[in-house]
């Protein structure tokens, strides 16, 4: 009887720790967790320029600092399309969109391909 009173106050003590470092790793997140990844398509940079650098420049416009571009930025396009993808609020995403050289601004999507009741009866 001692021995289960024991084991039921650990697991109690245990359960305990377990929700005060839950709570305690969700308060550090950041304050903005509303920030989605987006596409934004733009406008091919000048031949001087580095597509990646204008891409930053770009986005350190809406974010204030290259700092914190070059912290959103998740990829930069720079062969078959020009553009990148970011870490956006939906407020950012209104101010980039009315940037200079910026054509469309997207939420990213990940697309599972389905190939139906077997990998060998493709149609």
């Amino acid at each position: 009887m001692v021995k289960t009173a024991s084991s039921i106050s650990l697991l109690i003590l245990l359960l305990t720790f377990s929700i005060a470092m839950a709570d305690s790793s969700s308060s550090s997140a950041p304050l903005n967790s509303e920030s989605a990844v987006h596409i934004v398509y733009t406008e091919k940079p000048q031949q001087n320029e580095e597509p990646e650098a204008y891409h930053i420049r770009t986005l350190a416009s809406v974010l204030g600092s290259e700092e914190a571009a070059k912290d959103a930025l998740v990829y930069s396009y720079k062969t078959a399309a020009s553009g990148f993808s970011a870490k956006l609020t939906p407020q950012q995403v209104a101010e980039i969109s009315k940037q200079p050289g910026v054509l469309q601004v997207v939420p990213s999507r990940t697309l599972q391909l389905h190939s139906g009741s077997g990998i060998g009866k493709l149609h």
